[in-house]
């Protein structure tokens, strides 16, 4: 099928699409780039950084504006799926969600109202097989939100390789976390993955933080 993907540049997005492209055809990016960074629907770290992974997946992209009001972003995110049918022929929509029934439900019943599939296939995966499939997958991952207790700003831009999964499932147990990021608790940006014909690297960023809340705002990046 032709499947368009809710993209939001993230590991969970990312991995949802390398997942469905074994027997489907991913023919378009959708990004919602959301102003209020506590949107209840989008991940909103890097998220204009986007466009380098859409050159380096060679997958072209749709990027939508939202301010980001609860309501609004989803006649937003109608209006988006519907240009991509519409432009693309997609078929279907796939999706990083993992366990969050706010935003499944919600974008099920687009897809519904749109005629279209709707593809999770991360849903209810455990947080520790998502991991690990990261590291299997050999996707290069960084984190570039944080927004629980204990996590401080030395956690903004760390690469999620086996010792962060490590310190992660540590986390699990002793603040009860989710080492996933299910919760919020963490964000995260692809650099490099298996599908990507470029990796990215970040030349400078900056980190902003406060109270166990940070993100990491790249200012410079390229392809090489």
């Amino acid at each position: 099928m032709n499947l368009g993907i809710l993209f939001s540049g993230g590991k969970d997005s990312y991995l949802a699409m390398e997942m469905a492209a074994e027997s489907n055809e991913i023919t378009c990016l959708l990004t919602i780039n959301s102003s209020n960074q506590d949107s209840w629907m989008f991940h909103t770290p890097a998220i204009e950084w986007t466009k380098l992974q859409s050159k380096s997946l060679g997958i072209p992209q749709i990027i939508y504006n939202t301010k980001g009001i609860q309501d609004e972003e989803l006649e937003d995110l109608f209006e988006l799926i519907k240009n991509a049918k519409n432009k693309f022929s997609i078929e279907g929509i796939v999706t990083g969600a993992l366990a969050s029934t706010y935003q499944s439900t919600r974008i099920q019943k687009i897809c519904n109202d749109l005629g279209l599939w709707c593809f999770n296939p991360l849903w209810q995966m455990p947080q520790e097989t998502l991991l690990e499939k990261l590291l299997e997958n050999n996707v290069e991952s960084i984190i570039t939100g944080v927004a629980a207790e204990p996590f401080d700003d030395s956690w903004l831009g760390r690469a999620i390789n086996s010792e962060c999964v490590n310190d992660l499932m540590k986390l699990k147990s002793s603040y009860r976390i989710n080492p996933a990021g299910e919760g919020g608790e963490i964000e995260s940006f692809v650099i490099n993955a298996p599908l990507f014909s470029k990796k990215i690297e970040i030349s400078q960023s900056r980190k902003h933080y406060s109270n166990y809340s940070g993100r990491l705002e790249i200012m410079e990046a390229s392809l090489i």
